[in-house]
């Protein structure tokens, strides 16, 4: 059995009312729900959240919240592998248990229903632990500078100074969307991807963290492109 868990937590500090803040024309929230119906991968949808409005929202686009999230996991240091293992066991307590569990973020609306299912795919191909999205670094990290409280530069790694850019491999980053895991392996290391995880690659133009109002704006303004509207 296939589980969808859409972690959203009332309380937002950076942005007020975040996780059901209209998103070009509908709450951000939204689209996730709809990514996860639209895959057609799971079996239940869940939204775990400590907010009787966010509830609200995600049973009105056809999500279920069927307990509210406990306040131990409901504050500004609760991580996503508590909220995991909440829901986890709280849904074996009643009687279900899932073998993979995909945690969608409830501020990724760039999320296409193509993308859960390629990385569904390797993470089934592969038998992995986790799998999740990461974007390309623009630039070799290689050749990252440090810049000093004077004004003074140097080179993290001096030892790729006279390295080529087209010679040094490419690194990335996690996107931060989702993560296809297995619970039994991910809750037992403690980590919500562990050494036996793989990722698939996505273009810079599918992602972005929404941590301020410029991050929301340039959000909306992939949406727009990525979907051909004015």
């Amino acid at each position: 059995m296939r589980l969808a868990l859409i972690p959203a937590r009332g309380g937002s500090k950076r942005i007020p009312g975040k996780n059901i803040r209209p998103f070009c024309g509908k709450p951000i929230l939204a689209y996730s729900i709809q990514t996860a119906q639209d895959s057609g991968l799971f079996d239940r949808i869940l939204v775990s959240t400590d907010s009787d409005d966010i509830a609200e929202v995600a049973r009105q686009y056809g999500a279920e919240v069927p307990f509210l999230r406990s306040a131990h996991n409901a504050d500004d240091h609760a991580d996503l592998l508590s909220v995991i293992r909440e829901v986890v066991e709280q849904l074996q307590t009643e009687g279900e248990s899932y073998a993979e569990v995909c945690c969608l973020l409830p501020t990724a609306p760039l999320v296409t229903a193509a993308c859960l299912q390629q990385a569904h795919g390797l993470f089934q191909r592969e038998g992995y632990d986790c799998v999740f999205p990461m974007v390309r670094f623009g630039y070799p990290i290689q050749r990252a500078l440090g810049l000093s409280s004077s004004g003074g530069v140097s080179m993290l790694q001096p030892e790729f100074y006279s390295s080529r850019s087209q010679d040094l491999p490419p690194a990335f980053h996690d996107a931060g969307q989702f993560y296809w895991l297995r619970p039994a392996p991910c809750l037992a290391a403690g980590r919500l991807f562990t050494d036996h995880s793989g990722g698939i690659e996505i273009s810079e133009l599918a992602a972005q963290d929404i941590d301020n109002e410029t991050d929301w704006a340039l959000c909306e303004l992939k949406y727009q492109l990525l979907h051909g509207i004015d």
